[in-house]
């Protein structure tokens, strides 16, 4: 067999390692749908915040192996859909926005599945965005709200009611809101920090680690409550970028001395 065939054989097939995790974390995305049709929020939650984890590292896995693909970036853009996009408005709509049809009018029903669906399309439009603008957009910062990131918010609010004692026709209402502008925020020309370049080849401080053990132990200490406060400052953190850096570019243009005629 010459090279050529070898390089043949390579361009035909995939790499094993990093779609191990990219699968795993689209299994648990399919498993929080399941259990959310099953009555178990709580599971469905912590599924998808296992997909989140997951998702996390077999990019990264395939770029300290050197196992990057095309067939790879594709195929965990489809598992991000389902982890990211479909399974947190069905556990969403399991939840809460399914009793929506008990307040009276008869259109609530519709009400609640369209705000399932809004945030269904905007995060394939948020992953289609995304997946035009790699190699283009800095890296720093993502435009609009991440759908991981997006589902952390979701599913944290189930998590956080279910962990609460609150049933999820208690909180349709705050549901369905929730739903529509966590959606639109990832649609949205907002800048979010990426932490991209928070990676192994800069180094910190010892105390930037020790922060980094707080947040574990606070994590540990209480899941929902931490977790749901965490991703929801995160998702107002991306107006406010964008509200202080247009509040920079004014201030310097007001600055900015008149040129003589």
């Amino acid at each position: 067999m010459n090279i050529s065939d070898e390089d043949d054989k390579r361009s035909h097939g995939i790499y094993l390692l990093p779609n191990l995790f990219t699968t795993a974390g689209l299994f648990s995305g399919f498993y929080a749908i399941v259990a959310a049709t099953q009555g178990r929020f709580e599971a469905a939650a912590i599924a998808i915040f296992a997909a989140m984890i997951l998702d996390g590292i077999d990019g990264r896995v395939a770029r300290l192996t050197n196992t990057t693909s095309d067939f790879g970036a594709e195929y965990d853009s489809l598992a991000d859909m389902v982890s990211f996009g479909l399974a947190p408005a069905l556990v969403m709509y399991e939840w809460a926005l399914f009793s929506m049809h008990d307040w009276g009018w008869q259109h609530w029903s519709k009400v609640g599945w369209l705000a399932a669906f809004i945030y269904v399309a905007a995060a394939a439009l948020r992953l289609a965005r995304f997946n035009t603008q790699v190699g283009k957009a800095d890296k720093r910062f993502f435009q609009g709200l991440a759908s991981p990131a997006a589902a952390a918010i979701m599913v944290g609010l189930v998590w956080l009611g279910y962990d609460l004692g609150y049933k999820g026709s208690e909180l349709a209402g705050l549901a369905c809101i929730t739903t529509v502008v966590v959606g639109l925020l990832m649609v949205s020309n907002f800048s979010y920090y990426s932490f991209k370049d928070l990676g192994s080849k800069n180094r910190v401080p010892l105390t930037a680690m020790l922060a980094v053990v707080f947040v574990y132990v606070c994590i540990a200490f209480d899941p929902p409550k931490v977790l749901f406060t965490f991703f929801v400052l995160y998702m107002l953190s991306g107006p406010a970028l964008t509200i202080w850096r247009w509040a920079r570019r004014h201030q310097r243009h007001t600055d900015k001395p008149d040129t003589p005629a």
